[in-house]
């Protein structure tokens, strides 16, 4: 019997995979380990969240320092001091006025709870119409109902579900070249409908999963004073661009705003556990109350003692310049492949280096010239991109963008 073959159901796929699963036996460092002998450098971050690589023993030991006092306890009604320091680490980072965190178990959940906090919130103002969301297409926010209402409806992954989904306000995506006449849409937008919307949510600066689309800080900038002028909560969903990876500490620090509501996850735990958090103000937590929302491995004292190790580790290093590193070696490699006729555009931001293809990569083709390579990237639609760990060296950088390099050069025969 083929287990893996016939019976395991992987994310975005069928059962068989029509694209070939990579069986991993260890990892260390930036390197992923085959059964069938191949070693190759994870040039995504397993999904970006590994951004102090593989085996890393400071996280290792804090996680077998916790396994040994307590692995999981309820967080109702029950508290543990890795969730007392996480908390205060978070509240330490992360922009001004966001001072209530609430564990969650996974980025999409703290979506969510998000949601749930603002629809409660206007509820408890006695403004129940204030149900709705507003947020820009090309937007990817998760895999759950909730989340899935909020990603872009028509070039999004989950438009089958258009019709079962609930309908929310979706404005122009911005872009470099349009930052006014975007704004100038969500102010119509929040002008005409604003009674009925409790909040707008957006990745800052970077829409992940949605296209990779990088915008303007000015655009940042202009949804949080719009939101304030027609009385509009702002969460912002630093899932994917928190804890460094655009450059800045979080998203929200390229236009110095503080959202109402923040989600993190990914890199909060280095990657070593499932984890995020939703984290709030004094007014949306004190008019919310009591919320109704309560996963069974929130605060998980693992997952927890991994995101302070994390945290830590981070905080030590010299992150930033080495993310700027990283964000030049990106430019000077991919920047010249915009040329290539087959190439619609570059973008990179941070340790973020995406190229676009005019047409559809060939995905099961394209892994395999990849990792001949010796290199693991996950392509999908007309994007070939790049989300590496800090700790890469240059010449582990540079086997990446020649890889990429190498699939643009052979998209031209």
């Amino acid at each position: 019997m083929n287990i893996e073959e016939n019976h395991i159901w992987h994310p975005y796929a069928n059962i068989p995979n029509k694209v070939p699963t990579y069986h991993v036996e260890s990892a260390k460092g930036v390197y992923l380990n085959f059964t069938n002998g191949a070693r190759v450098i994870d040039g995504m971050s397993s999904w970006w969240c590994m951004i102090h690589g593989y085996n890393n023993a400071y996280i290792n030991d804090a996680i077998k320092f916790q396994i040994d006092q307590v692995s999981h306890v309820m967080f109702g009604g029950l508290t543990h001091q890795p969730a007392i320091d996480l908390c205060e680490k978070l509240i330490n980072l992360t922009p001004k006025g966001l001072d209530k965190v609430f564990f969650a178990d996974s980025g999409s959940v703290s979506v969510e709870v998000s949601l749930k906090m603002a629809i409660q919130y206007w509820q408890n103002k006695g403004q129940k119409e204030k149900s709705y969301f507003l947020t820009p297409r090309g937007g990817y926010h998760g895999d759950t109902f909730g989340a899935m209402s909020v990603c872009d409806p028509n070039k999004g992954m989950h438009h089958l579900f258009s019709e079962v989904l609930p309908k929310h306000y979706f404005v122009m995506q911005p872009k470099p070249h349009n930052t006014d006449e975007a704004l100038a849409d969500l102010e119509s937008r929040l002008s005409k409908n604003h009674k009925k919307i409790a909040a707008m949510i957006l990745e800052p600066i970077v829409q992940g999963a949605g296209g990779m689309n990088i915008y303007n800080e000015d655009y940042l900038k202009g949804s949080r004073a719009l939101c304030d002028k027609f009385n509009v909560l702002m969460i912002v969903d630093e899932i994917a661009t928190g804890f460094g990876r655009t450059g800045e500490f979080f998203g929200c620090n390229h236009a110095n705003i503080s959202p109402d509501i923040m989600c993190v996850g990914k890199a909060l735990t280095g990657g070593y556990m499932t984890m995020a958090a939703a984290i709030t103000n004094k007014d949306v937590s004190e008019t919310v109350g009591v919320l109704m929302h309560g996963p069974t491995f929130m605060a998980n004292p693992l997952a927890c003692s991994a995101a302070i190790a994390s945290i830590d580790l981070l905080l030590t290093s010299n992150w930033k310049k080495r993310v700027t590193e990283i964000e030049t070696i990106l430019r000077d490699q991919l920047m010249p492949l915009k040329s290539h006729q087959s190439i619609l555009d570059v973008r990179i931001l941070g340790a973020i280096g995406v190229l676009e293809f005019n047409e559809a990569l060939d995905m099961k083709k394209t892994q395999e010239e990849l990792i001949e390579s010796g290199v693991w990237l996950r392509p999908y639609g007309k994007l070939l991109y790049t989300m590496p760990p800090f700790v890469i060296s240059d010449e582990e950088l540079l086997a990446i963008t020649q890889a990429m390099a190498n699939i643009v050069g052979d998209s031209l025969e």
